[in-house]
């Protein structure tokens, strides 16, 4: 029996997402002066159409029921190979990375909190409503 319903897995899968573009923009943003660095990308659509590919591993209960199987992806991180924002071969743009990074940030923090409402609301009803 599952108490949690698929949110807090929906938002565990979020934090984890927002937590390898975060990792990615952080290591762009320490190569900024590295010397033919072509920057890092998260490539959600890449995850999504590895995942519509792979089948799902389920228990069948009934022959006619389909045919699962499954492998758990991680995000697919991407590099922009033919971009080169400076002389230097270097393809980080400070500006962007900075955009990313706060915008990252924003969406980790609304997923933290939803979660937070998710555990506090579990607490309630632990305690009894009181």
């Amino acid at each position: 029996m599952n108490i949690y319903g698929s949110t807090i897995s929906l938002l565990e899968q979020g934090l984890n997402f927002s937590s390898a573009k975060g990792k990615v923009i952080s290591q762009n943003i320490a190569n900024i002066d590295t010397p033919n660095y072509k920057s890092k990308h998260v490539n959600f659509k890449q995850m999504m159409d590895e995942a519509k590919s792979e089948a799902f591993n389920a228990y069948r209960t009934n022959e006619m029921h389909f045919d699962f199987s499954s492998k758990l992806s991680k995000p697919g991180i991407a590099k922009y190979a033919g971009y080169n924002y400076r002389q230097d071969g270097n393809g980080v743009d400070m500006d962007k990375e900075q955009a990313d990074l706060a915008a990252n940030q924003i969406y980790y923090n609304a997923l933290v909190d939803r979660l937070n409402s998710k555990f506090n609301s579990l607490q309630n009803v632990i305690k009894g409503g009181r």
